[in-house]
């Protein structure tokens, strides 16, 4: 049996949907927050490049593009979905395979469920097949996607996504195989965006997606796709990963271990790789017992101690870091979005507004951030925090976490989670409570229409809602 014939077979059988209780609750709250960062991007129209085209491929109307009022194939709606609930980089994050994944597999929940006339029940188990699928693949081989310039939620997405599409379409176990042939050739997501600061990222979920549904039906219609995708000499790792994999970790455990219960829900609209320095900054603040300190400019120096494969990312080049050109630049740079923090407190979608970047004074602390490559056993985005802050004249503060909050150890209380939902949503409002109590009980909806009724109004561009 290769990966790819065990993995289908898994997917497609009663595995996902005989989940226990405790991974259906999990990954109720990740589609949760899945919808709600939509929601926000809709809103701020931060992904409407992608909106306006999979309006304009049109197709058969059968899924809604969120925001418009309007429907399109399944294969649109999941390019404008996806890229929607990546868009502000606030979306859920896998440490273990450092994947953002809900935003590969609710695209294809919410556009081939309703295409289908899925169940809500049925949608759910689809999606627990997507997370462990794309978890999965992404910790076999910890940041080797990314250690090759490869973004691993587009590359492994597009696999958990004909997964979702394959599961929802009925499909048998031999053509699900051959549907993740067909999406093997799609991966890709190159992370050259690092070096300029453009908004492809944000495409990556919608692209992989789209393929992935794609994918399903060229199986479905007889196109054939090889069943070593995974594994084989010239299969996903051996073309894209950058490091070893230890392909044993995507099939051992299925329906004994659950990663849909091991995916960190994010606090801050930031890359994850430097969400425990961010944390470890906050502690230091109060430590300092004095959360304007920086304001007042007392700081004379920051010091960030850093995993190595996150500072290749968030703190280098490390001239570059100090001035992002664009939002999506500020959102990968560790020693900007310190210095944020620092002055004002916290990190909100706020802190990478346009106008933001701007700002003197956090470029002039930003300046003032030193990381020291620090190696810690474990994967980047699971490393503990540790921040020094030396004001001037003053008494040196430490701040560290063991990791960052929001993941498995350190879980977003619900509370949060709906305070994050509910101002992604633009404030309470009768649809979004209605939303939030739909998703959360998602195994008895008799089918999405309600629950994409809802997204769509609220996700509606705020200048038309």
């Amino acid at each position: 049996m290769t990966v790819a014939r065990t993995l289908a077979a898994w997917a497609l059988g009663p595995g996902p949907a005989d989940a226990p209780e405790e991974v259906r609750r999990a990954a109720c709250r990740h589609l949760l927050d899945g919808f709600g960062t939509a929601v926000a991007a809709g809103r701020a129209g931060a992904a409407a490049p992608a909106v306006a085209v999979a309006r304009g491929l049109g197709g058969p109307p059968e899924s809604s593009l969120p925001g418009t009022g309007a429907r399109g194939s399944a294969v649109a709606a999941a390019l404008a979905t996806g890229t929607l609930v990546h868009a502000l980089d606030f979306d859920d994050t896998h440490a273990g395979g450092l994947v953002h994944a809900t935003a590969a597999v609710l695209p294809a929940a919410l556009a081939v469920g309703e295409q289908t006339g899925a169940t809500g029940a049925e949608v759910l188990a689809a999606a627990i097949a997507g997370y462990e699928t794309v978890c999965r693949l992404g910790a076999a081989a910890p940041h080797a996607f990314h250690a090759r310039g490869l973004h691993a939620t587009m590359a492994c997405g597009v696999l958990a996504a004909a997964v979702v599409a394959a599961r929802l379409m009925r499909l048998g176990p031999g053509t699900a195989v051959d549907a993740l042939g067909i999406a093997g050739s799609q991966a890709g997501g190159l992370l050259e965006f690092l070096s300029t600061g453009a908004s492809t990222k944000q495409l990556h979920p919608g692209l992989a997606s789209a393929s992935g549904i794609l994918a399903a039906r060229l199986a479905a219609a007889g196109a054939s796709g090889p069943d070593t995708v995974i594994e084989g000499p010239h299969g996903l790792y051996a073309a894209l990963a950058g490091r070893p994999a230890d392909t044993a970790r995507i099939t051992d455990g299925l329906s004994a271990t659950w990663e849909t219960t091991r995916i960190t829900i994010k606090p801050y609209p930031a890359c994850q790789l430097m969400h425990a320095t961010l944390d470890a900054a906050a502690e230091a603040l109060r430590a300092a017992g004095e959360s304007r300190t920086a304001a007042r400019g007392e700081i004379a120096e920051v010091v960030a101690y850093v995993h190595p494969d996150s500072a290749a990312i968030v703190c280098e080049p490390a001239g570059r870091k100090l001035a992002p050109r664009t939002p999506y630049d500020a959102k990968f740079s560790l020693p900007w979005s310190v210095a944020a923090l620092l002055l004002d407190g916290e990190v909100t979608l706020g802190t990478y507004a346009p106008a933001s970047l701007r700002r003197h004074d956090v470029a002039a602390l930003a300046a003032r951030v030193r990381t020291e490559v620090t190696p810690f056993p474990g994967v980047a985005a699971d490393a503990p925090g540790h921040v020094r802050l030396r004001p001037a004249g003053g008494r040196e503060v430490e701040g560290r976490v063991t990791r960052s909050a929001g993941g498995p150890g350190n879980p977003l209380s619900e509370a949060a989670l709906v305070a994050k939902f509910t101002a992604g949503a633009g404030g309470p409002s009768p649809d979004a409570d209605e939303l939030a109590r739909r998703i959360r009980a998602l195994a008895d909806e008799p089918d999405l229409t309600a629950i994409a009724a809802l997204a769509d109004r609220l996700a509606a561009p705020e200048e038309n809602a």
